[in-house]
């Protein structure tokens, strides 16, 4: 056994009693007691209609609800307070997924030094406010000022497979990192999803500079999957961020005119965007919801007064968000009344379809010469995957060191390695690293054939009094969590000796993983002791269905259908020659690649 565990580093570049019942956690279920306000529950069950043709059967459609943010923060420090950003009712439980593009993320020197050895304040204040509510930091990536951030609900972890992100640099001829695009893809329950947060080059005479950087952005970002190699090729694809298009033709006198009676049609007709869409063939397909809020750039920082400057600087539409379906059926666009919201609405005629619910700008946040904007997207698909690689299986209880048992079963396909560990994570945490303790997921010669393992929490590794828990199984050839339970309760004497107090979530260790030595674990099943890559090209995040909660102690029955992305077949010796840590996170220089960076 190794004396130390998967590290906490930086995230850029995730007797006498009645016997319990024991449960299969593949779906989240509630609490055995009620739990304090910050935490997690799961959410209601949300409609779902029925799709099918006379060839084949009806499948479920299940909505998936988006919240996305676009905002150049100026190299501000965020705001106290940033509730009305996320959403007022951000712990209803309706958004499964936020994803946040910012621009102009401080990127000075001794910040981003500082930013190495911890978060950046900006990542921290989004997890921070969003972790009491169950969203857990998926893909992270940071390319100087341009930073997107991906946070889900916990239990869709072990579904949000292929996590890979990229970046490209267009700044200076591509030299500079100021000026690019930074993207996060995955798979959702199956499907193909893609995000990118550009920030592309400023100024209005530079309307065709703008547009060859995008085309440069999507011809260099690939990727390594199975299902989706280029930006385009995924089902969906999101692109928003500050786009930085300007209001052509018009004088800084009839644009403020226009805002001013709030006749913003005439203005969008002469969106160098909007325009530009007739004659740019990269923007084929892309759609846009109505801008119906005022412009939002530029402002005199603290106000909501457009620029005063010397320069004066013409109001424009800047920071946008748009989305397009995989152009291999035809589209379906018109207006959807789904959940009393009305919106627009597009679809493949495979059933996957796009809802954009709002399209708005947050005028009350000053800190920038940038308002920042805000969409909700519902995704309406049936899911391809509604199985976790993983299912884990634990007592409703653990009180005491006894009953820290984990069993666990694995589907055929699952590619496990010998440095496989298993996370007892606080509820509310906000990212993988933010464990309490871990176990190694380890396979003993004599259980190769067994279709269920056990492992045992060291009691060092147990937390001393009561709190609700849940457990994660991460995988090292995909870097993710690919398993999860239910929330359950510990409830263990606090004067037990050898123990450890739950780890503080904001504490993150500078340790180099490198300190965690190859020979500190046994032999592979293979024989060897390899270290294994964690920029897997893969990396898989996992998620649970949304399904009705079963009551505690009862198994839940799942359909037995195959993920249609499997993991990679094989051992962990099987990675190849790059080098990584026993915990599966990056070394230094390659977190973008595990979609941590």
């Amino acid at each position: 056994m190794p004396h130390k565990p998967p590290l906490k580093g930086p995230l850029h570049q995730v007797g006498g009693r009645a016997p319990m019942a024991m449960r299969a956690a593949s779906l989240p279920q509630a609490p055995s007691s009620k739990p304090p306000a910050r935490s997690v529950e799961p959410h209601a069950i949300r409609a779902m209609s029925v799709a099918g043709t006379a060839d084949t059967q009806p499948q479920v459609v299940e909505d998936f609800r988006m919240h996305f943010i676009t905002w150049n923060v100026g190299s501000a420090m965020p705001p106290d307070d940033i509730t009305s950003l996320l959403g007022l009712n951000v712990g209803d439980g309706n958004t499964d997924m936020y994803i946040i593009g910012l621009q102009e993320v401080n990127s000075m020197i001794n910040k981003r030094l500082k930013d190495v050895l911890f978060t950046d304040q900006w990542s921290e204040v989004f997890m921070e406010r969003l972790g009491p509510f169950g969203y857990v930091l998926v893909a992270s990536q940071r390319m100087q000022g341009v930073l997107l951030l991906v946070l889900a609900k916990y239990y869709h972890l072990p579904y949000l497979r292929g996590v890979q992100t990229e970046t490209t640099r267009t700044g200076l001829g591509g030299i500079w990192g100021n000026k690019g695009g930074v993207s996060a893809r995955m798979t959702v329950f199956g499907h193909s999803v893609c995000f990118l947060n550009c920030h592309l080059p400023a100024h209005m005479e530079n309307s065709e500079q703008r547009m060859d950087d995008f085309e440069s952005i999507l011809q260099q970002q690939q990727f390594e999957s199975q299902v989706a190699m280029g930006v385009l090729d995924h089902d969906v694809v999101f692109w928003f961020g500050d786009l930085n298009f300007r209001i052509d033709e018009l004088d800084m006198h009839v644009v403020k005119g226009a805002i001013d009676t709030n006749k913003l049609g005439t203005l969008w007709e002469k969106d160098q965007l909007n325009m530009a869409k007739d004659s740019e063939t990269v923007l084929e397909g892309f759609q846009e919801g109505p801008l119906k809020f005022p412009p939002t750039y530029k402002f005199d920082v603290g106000t909501n007064t457009y620029d005063t400057s010397g320069k004066k600087r013409k109001p424009a539409w800047t920071d946008r968000i748009l989305w397009r379906l995989r152009a291999t059926a035809p589209l379906v666009v018109g207006n959807s009344k789904r959940h009393s919201l009305s919106g627009l609405s597009s679809g493949l005629s495979t059933g996957t379809r796009v809802t954009q619910h709002f399209y708005r700008s947050h005028m009350e946040y000053t800190v920038s010469d940038h308002k920042p904007v805000a969409s909700i997207f519902t995704l309406q698909f049936p899911y391809k995957v509604d199985i976790p690689l993983i299912t884990l299986i634990v007592e409703d209880e653990w009180r005491e060191v006894a009953d820290a048992v984990v069993r666990f079963k694995m589907l055929p396909n699952f590619g496990r390695s010998s440095w496989d560990w298993i996370g007892l994570y606080k509820v509310g945490f906000k990212h993988h690293k933010d464990y309490v303790g871990y176990t190694w997921a380890k396979q003993e010669e004599a259980d190769y054939l067994k279709k269920e393992q056990q492992v045992t929490f060291p009691e060092e590794e147990l937390p001393k009094g009561s709190g609700d828990f849940i457990l994660g199984y991460y995988s090292n050839n995909m870097s993710t969590i690919v398993g999860m339970t239910e929330p359950f309760q510990i409830s263990l004497p606090t004067s037990s000796p050898g123990g450890v107090s739950p780890s503080d979530s904001s504490d993150f260790s500078s340790e180099d993983d490198g300190t965690v030595g190859g020979g500190s674990r046994p032999s592979s099943p293979e024989g060897g002791a390899r270290r294994h890559s964690s920029s897997s090209p893969s990396p898989t995040r996992g998620c649970s269905p949304r399904a009705k909660p079963k009551r505690k102690g009862r198994r839940a029955n799942k359909p037995k259908r195959a993920p249609d992305e499997p993991a990679p077949s094989g051992t962990s010796d099987e990675k190849g020659p790059a080098e990584a840590t026993p915990t599966g996170e990056p070394a230094a220089g390659e977190a973008g690649d595990a979609g941590l960076s």
